[in-house]
């Protein structure tokens, strides 16, 4: 059997499951916390929440630039090697604008459908939130919830005899 062949079936994870230990499988699940450079992060797509730069972006630019970020942003690795922004845009243009090169950063595993959730959780905590943002925002939310797999509390309700 080629190579090739092993890796369509498989094997390779299995392989490395195999030789690799406990503690490095534990570790491939945590969270870790770094600094990332700010150009290795990218915007989530079709982020429903405007950056304005407006009077408390400037207030937070100033923050920054005497401060420094004192909340790590939420990002999640994506498969070139970059970050995908989950959390925290304001906090990363505000430093692109201070001219930091990097930005602490939590970095956690996220499927597609989690990093919605979460996008969409930590940004409607904000005090200024536009209700066509938030309209958007619920509508994504609710659109990854809803996926098949994803989650089971939300079909219908059945009936007790």
């Amino acid at each position: 059997m080629s190579k090739g062949t092993e890796i369509d079936l498989g094997l390779r994870e299995t392989l490395d499951d195999l030789f690799s230990t406990q503690e490095d499988r534990n570790n491939a699940k945590r969270t870790f916390l770094r600094d990332i450079p700010v150009t290795e992060i990218a915007d989530f797509p079709d982020h429903p929440f405007k950056v304005r730069m407006d009077e408390d972006m400037e207030n937070l630019v100033e923050s920054v630039k005497t401060r420094g970020v004192l909340s790590p942003v939420l990002v999640r690795p994506m498969e070139d090697g970059g970050y995908q922004m989950v959390s925290g845009h304001r906090r990363k243009r505000a430093s692109e604008i201070a001219g930091l090169e990097t930005l602490p950063c939590i970095v956690r595993e996220l499927n597609d459908d989690e990093a919605i959730i979460l996008m969409v959780e930590s940004n409607l905590q904000r005090e200024r939130v536009l209700p066509s943002e938030r309209a958007f925002a619920y509508k994504m939310k609710l659109e990854a919830m809803k996926r098949p797999g994803q989650r089971t509390d939300l079909g219908a309700v059945k009936k007790v005899p």
